[in-house]
């Protein structure tokens, strides 16, 4: 914390600093009982009536009162990971993008508003990547009147906890009253540690979904626009681990190669056969030949509360780059499906 020349502790943030990433320390609860500080770091969103907002890196915000503070300065942004690809939030942003297209999209400025009817919330989301060209306001009319026209709920997708998110973004969504839905990860990592992980074997790879693939697919009653989400990218590819005669898949997953990023989704294992090495056989399979590619960086997204995925990620070498969010507007239905 900041501590002055004479060894006290001082508070050097004011309201200018909104917007800026900030470490602060706070009475627990003044008055009650024997003193407790609590520090918190993120970025300070707002200061209004003497009340601060500060968004932490996983996209929850922290009301403190301006009494309650005892310390507090502005620090650098969230430093780059020092082992792994190097890469910021707007590069991952487009990449993942592309890798999940919709079958409709217009901008609205450097907002893209994206529809699939209703197949999955990535497909069917604004992904803000700069300014609307105009006031936030108007935008978030333009996004409602776009969705209400397609029968859909309106989304926003945002993120949270590397240099150049939207913690700004998020505040402002909230005191509109939108409602965050789904909370998951980008993780990140080197390519070659996945394909080195496990043999591959018994994994067979396709440019194209059939039958098998999907009645393991855990999205059921698919239709064919979600098909075309699901085969959109750059160059996409789909491994199979064959079940008995007769029966679905042991495990299935999916690649999309873009230049040197390959990003996985939808690896999922027969509950049966859970814990027996099938994920990463897959994962190992589709980095080979992403590797063939002439990828050598590895993403993926992962739901928070995926703890076993989250292990088998962190294994292989991989870690969180950013946290991202889907908002919906009040008072419309949902939509199922990350």
């Amino acid at each position: 914390m900041e501590i002055s020349a004479h060894g006290l502790l001082e508070v050097r943030i004011t309201a200018a600093d909104v917007g800026k990433r900030v470490s602060v320390r706070r009475l627990s609860d003044p008055g009650a009982g024997p003193e407790k500080f609590t520090d918190t770091v993120g970025v300070l969103t707002s200061w209004d009536d003497d009340v601060l907002m500060i968004t932490s890196r996983d996209g929850r915000s922290v009301r403190i009162a301006r009494s309650a503070l005892v310390a507090g300065k502005v620090i650098p942004a969230a430093p780059a990971r020092r082992r792994g690809p190097a890469a910021t939030y707007a590069e991952l942003a487009r990449v993942s993008a592309r890798a999940w297209r919709p079958v409709e999209s217009e901008w609205l400025g450097e907002w893209e508003l994206r529809a699939a009817e209703g197949f999955t919330r990535r497909a069917n989301s604004v992904l803000p990547l700069g300014d609307p060209g105009v006031g936030l306001d108007d935008a978030l009319e333009a996004v409602r009147r776009w969705y209400g026209e397609r029968g859909l709920p309106a989304y926003v997708q945002t993120a949270t906890g590397a240099e150049g998110t939207q913690e700004l973004l998020c505040a402002e969504l909230e005191r509109r009253g939108w409602v965050r839905e789904v909370t998951a990860e980008l993780w990140t990592g080197p390519l070659a540690p996945v394909a080195d992980a496990a043999e591959g074997a018994g994994v067979v790879l396709s440019r194209e979904t059939d039958e098998a693939w999907l009645a393991r697919y855990r999205r059921k009653g698919m239709s064919e626009v979600a098909l075309r989400v699901l085969g959109s990218g750059p160059s996409v590819w789909f491994a199979t681990v064959p079940g008995a005669a007769g029966e679905a898949p042991a495990a299935i997953g999916r690649c999309v190669v873009d230049g040197r990023w390959a990003g996985f989704a939808a690896v999922e294992v027969d509950p049966a056969r859970r814990r027996r090495g099938l994920a990463g056989e897959v994962m190992a399979a589709l980095a080979r030949r992403a590797l063939d590619e002439g990828a050598s960086a590895a993403w993926l997204q992962v739901e928070s509360d995926n703890e076993a995925a989250r292990g088998l990620y962190a294994r292989l070498g991989l870690a969180p780059h950013h946290a991202y969010h889907h908002y919906r507007r009040p008072d419309t239905g949902g939509t199922e499906g990350s």
